[in-house]
């Protein structure tokens, strides 16, 4: 197996003011954080720059310039994904979809996570959703997640789980197979390029 880190895209999916992503994803990359094994890269989908691009395929004025790296690009660059997920009105959140779009070939034969929250279905429909979406781009989703149902209620003052040793075993579970898929996938993209 290669000893290189995986690189690994974490995607924060909601574009909200006032989204709860910034709490459970901190606390997500606080968790991977702790692994050697990967590298992380944060694609947050409120940056301004990504937020450009975006909202680009609606206003062609609003290209991304020249001299950023365009989302597509960022997501070729990836061994593997987890995206951090909200549920909105059943459904996962419209800017995801646009970034999702952005790219196809780039996507291919990657393993990819979720981290979803939400009400009382902890983000699960979204998921559910976004494993469709993906498997039309030849993306590996894994069987597990990591969810929070009824989310605000799920977080101290500090944005640390209540369940702080459930959650880290369920992403640990998460990140074990996310190492596995990764490393799999990209000796076999190094030895045979996927085609589809």
């Amino acid at each position: 197996m290669s000893q290189h880190p995986l690189r690994i895209g974490v995607v924060i999916g909601s574009v909200r003011p006032a989204r709860f992503a910034d709490t459970v994803s901190r606390w997500f990359l606080s968790e991977i954080g702790k692994r050697e094994d990967m590298e992380v890269h944060v694609l947050d989908l409120a940056e301004p720059a990504v937020l450009r691009e975006l909202t680009g395929q609606l206003d062609p004025s609003g290209a991304t310039p020249a001299d950023e790296p365009g989302l597509a690009a960022r997501i070729d660059g990836m061994d593997g994904f987890v995206v951090v997920t909200p549920e909105y009105n059943h459904g996962y959140p419209a800017a995801l979809k646009l970034a999702v779009d952005q790219a196809y070939r780039e996507w291919r034969a990657k393993p990819l996570g979720f981290v979803s929250y939400g009400g009382a279905a902890g983000g699960h429909r979204a998921v559910e959703q976004l494993r469709q979406v993906f498997a039309e781009l030849h993306v590996v989703t894994l069987r597990d997640t990591v969810s929070f149902h009824t989310a605000w209620e799920r977080f101290d003052e500090n944005g640390r789980p209540y369940d702080e040793d459930g959650t880290a075993k369920a992403a640990g579970v998460m990140l074990d197979q996310l190492a596995w898929w990764g490393h799999t996938l990209r000796e076999g993209r190094a030895a045979r390029p996927y085609e589809g």
